[in-house]
């Protein structure tokens, strides 16, 4: 699969990381989640944190556990911030 982002795809993912955490609220930058490989426009706004801390999504999860939320839970919140 092409790695290369053409500039929408680079600027959809710029407005996404300039959101807060799609999960805590943390204030933004935040980074890019792909819920799925290579689909750039299906990214979630997540703090380190909650994207790689150990209790993050790359991690034990247990935050997401705590929150009651999961991928798509989050993709609407980061989708209706963007959108709003």
């Amino acid at each position: 699969m092409n790695n290369k982002l053409n500039a929408k795809e680079r600027r959809h993912l710029a407005n996404v990381k300039e959101l807060p955490c799609s999960l805590c609220d943390a204030e933004g930058p935040s980074e890019a989640h792909h819920y799925r490989q290579h689909s750039q426009y299906t990214c979630i706004a997540l703090c380190v944190e909650c994207h790689r801390g150990a209790i993050g999504w790359h991690g034990t999860k247990a935050l997401w556990r705590i929150k009651k939320m999961d991928e798509i839970d989050a993709l609407n919140i980061t989708l209706g911030r963007l959108f709003s």
